[in-house]
């Protein structure tokens, strides 16, 4: 019997697996740093990938800073969580985008989504597919956050957290920021 595959919003799960249908599924979490202005961007350069493909997992705050018509892929936010199920044996959509996912890449994470994650929290549809996260399948987070944030004690504490849960960082880059400070 082979998994489940994931759901569109609002409709039931099917019987397929990334192997049968020959792609490599990514993840692509996105919350609500600035960064997330490059949110187009970075699903059309996944896109261009052959085998690739992508759904995305998106924060409330994160929607301010892109256009939805603009994501080519099936985008998930915390209301489909709560349409999708309706009663007892309804697929749960943090658990189903967690099987569906051969890959998760968080990006950006903001200071507030990495707190959460860091100490277990997961009010959010992003927060529970991370928390419930298989921890043999690799997860990538990218931090994107103000220098003076990022330069706060309890950021490094907090991206340790993340490492030692087994996910992998990928390191902020020194840029000028959209704010005008200058990142470190």
């Amino acid at each position: 019997m082979e998994p489940m595959s994931l759901p569109e919003p609002g409709i039931p799960a099917g019987n397929s697996s990334s192997e049968a249908q020959g792609k490599f599924h990514v993840l692509l979490g996105v919350t609500g740093s600035v960064a997330a202005l490059k949110l187009p961007l970075l699903v059309a350069e996944l896109l261009k990938i052959p085998g690739l493909e992508v759904k995305v997992v998106t924060t409330e705050r994160a929607k301010h800073f892109y256009n939805a018509q603009e994501i080519p892929v099936t985008l998930y936010g915390d209301e489909e969580e709560w349409q999708l199920w309706k009663g007892r044996s309804d697929p749960v959509l943090h658990i189903e985008l967690r099987r569906w996912a051969d890959l998760m890449l968080v990006a950006p994470l903001d200071a507030n989504t990495l707190a959460k994650v860091a100490n277990g929290i997961c009010d959010n549809l992003l927060t529970c597919v991370i928390r419930a996260w298989d921890l043999s399948k690799p997860l990538l987070f990218c931090p994107a956050m103000n220098t003076a944030m990022w330069e706060h004690p309890i950021t490094a504490r907090q991206v340790e957290q993340l490492k030692a849960f087994g996910y992998t960082e990928i390191p902020c880059v020194v840029k000028k920021l959209v704010c005008g400070d200058e990142g470190q």
